[in-house]
């Protein structure tokens, strides 16, 4: 079966933790895994690889070094994401949980989240709960990349996405769209995670 009919049937099925009809095109992925360094042994956590079209880029940014984490929700795209990437860890699990998969794995914080969840498909609890669990996972140096479709940019589950963004992060810039993507998308690079105080 196919990764466009794998993500079709599935997001039939699951459209509120899917929430696209097709895998994202390499330009979108390039863009979105730039922030996986290109040398030292990172840790990358991924979340949401869907049939892997992310993961594809991480693995080729990594060439065999650091760690790759890959949380998925769904049983059938982890299972062939993990069949297609043995090197990757895939961990059937809930997003919101990234510091028990990271402390489970010893790991004090990840270098780079990057991130293909459905945003504008959540509620705000969900995205406000995502997005605290990104931010304590992060090491201070880290990077968060997302993504967003330009189309549904105006809609306010994007909205409101957008503004927490800003709350959590101390840097947030936009990328330019990819208009080759099905449908066009930008990337969303987070930096300096805003750490409570006392």
């Amino acid at each position: 079966m196919s990764d466009s009919w794998t993500f079709l049937s599935q997001f039939t099925r699951h459209p509120f933790t899917v929430g696209a009809v097709a895998p994202s095109g390499p330009g979108l992925a390039a863009d979105i895994t730039a922030a996986v360094p290109s040398t030292g042994d990172p840790v990358v956590v991924e979340l949401g690889p869907g049939t892997g079209a992310f993961t594809q880029a991480i693995q080729r940014r990594l060439d065999g070094r650091g760690r790759h984490l890959a949380l998925e929700v769904n049983p059938r795209f982890a299972a062939r994401v993990a069949r297609r990437y043995p090197t990757v860890e895939v961990v059937l699990g809930d997003a919101a949980a990234l510091g028990g998969l990271l402390a489970a794995r010893r790991h004090p914080s990840a270098d780079v989240v990057v991130s293909g969840l459905p945003w504008a498909a959540f509620r705000e609890s969900r995205q406000r709960s995502v997005l605290d669990a990104v931010a304590a996972g992060l090491g201070d140096g880290g990077a968060f990349t997302t993504f967003a479709y330009r189309h549904a940019l105006w809609a306010p589950p994007a909205r409101r996405f957008r503004g927490l963004l800003r709350q959590v992060f101390d840097e947030v810039t936009v990328g330019r769209t990819v208009w080759g993507n099905l449908p066009p998308a930008l990337v969303y690079h987070c930096r300096r995670p805003v750490r409570a105080s006392g």
